[in-house]
């Protein structure tokens, strides 16, 4: 429907994954997918991608290998079965760094070449925090399975003072209720929700670290050019809805309008989500009007409520990448 109209829409351990050393095989050629997995069951099997991805734990662990799955929730399971682990002890997974570096955070894509590190639960910790602000200074993320966590704090924040409070912090509980499962839309929507110059409670989990990964709270962002996942022969792209599928390296129209898109989320809705805007960016890129994207959003995408200013926005945002305005 057009603008103005829309509406939301109501183990044992298993040693033969354990390797020293070992180099990827059996990589299949790069394909094309559609622009809406529509809720498809997952593939059989016999006919997942025939991918090896190797894993490690973040804090410090023998390699893990890997295969077989096609999902988020799926590679959780993987990593967990690897390493001997129950899957809700994973937080979040990073590409190439075992470090707490949310510009390395495993998203909707993974590239071929990756190698995987999962962040698993350490410390909890319990907060009590003065909303002396209207806006807290969060981004919120979420890992694909349940988890919402800090993926920035705004420097000078409200958030920012409270020492205690890190990027890569699981949030479990706001105000005593277990938010567990919750979108990370959701957990922003709450956080933005709470009355202002009150004090409310949060319950967080902090990932896991080894000694020598002790380090300031938070960094800032890697300089141009350092953040790209992947090195070669196309990415594994990840879906809530639908299976994985090899696809080519993201041309640079869509690393740009990605990137763009995922900023908007963040100054619209407080979230950051790769996913969420790689298919954002794919749903308009043959609409012809804001009003037909809009439209399209909402069939792709019902389970969210986006503002239309927002939709303007984003649509503005995928014009001006084919254009190559950025």
């Amino acid at each position: 429907m057009p603008l103005g109209l829309r509406k939301k829409k109501t183990k044992p351990r298993d040693s033969s994954n354990l390797v020293e050393n070992e180099e990827m095989d059996g990589l299949p050629g790069p394909g094309k997918s559609s622009v809406n997995g529509g809720g498809l069951p997952p593939p059989p099997a016999s006919l997942r991608p025939k991918l090896v991805f190797h894993t490690q734990l973040a804090h410090g662990s023998p390699t893990g290998r890997i295969e077989g799955f096609s999902n988020v929730k799926e590679l959780y399971c993987k990593i967990a079965e690897a390493f001997n682990l129950s899957p809700p002890e994973i937080l979040f997974c990073t590409l190439n760094t075992h470090k707490i570096d949310m510009d390395r955070l495993l998203g909707g894509q993974i590239g071929l070449e990756d190698f995987i590190f999962a962040h698993i639960k350490g410390i909890k910790k319990e907060v009590e925090v003065v909303k002396s602000e209207d806006a807290l200074g969060l981004t919120i993320t979420d890992n694909g399975a349940g988890y919402a966590f800090i993926k920035r704090i705004k420097e000078g924040s409200v958030v920012d003072g409270v020492k205690v409070i890190c990027v890569g912090d699981h949030i479990e509980c706001i105000n005593g209720k277990n938010i567990v499962g919750s979108r990370h839309y959701e957990v922003a929507r709450m956080l933005k929700e709470l009355p202002k110059n009150q004090t409310f409670t949060l319950k967080l989990v902090e990932p896991m670290k080894a000694f020598e990964m002790l380090e300031p709270r938070s960094r800032g962002a890697k300089p141009p050019g350092e953040n790209k996942i992947g090195t070669g022969r196309g990415t594994l792209r990840l879906r809530s809805k639908g299976p994985a599928t090899v696809e080519e390296l993201p041309t640079e129209f869509e690393e740009k309008a990605v990137k763009k898109v995922d900023d908007l989320l963040e100054s619209y809705m407080g979230i950051r989500d790769t996913e969420l805007a790689a298919t954002m960016v794919e749903v308009g890129r043959d609409k012809k009007n804001p009003d037909e994207f809009a439209m399209a959003l909402d069939e792709a995408l019902g389970d969210f409520a986006f503002p239309d200013e927002f939709v303007f926005d984003v649509w503005g945002a995928i014009g001006d990448a084919k254009q190559g305005r950025f």
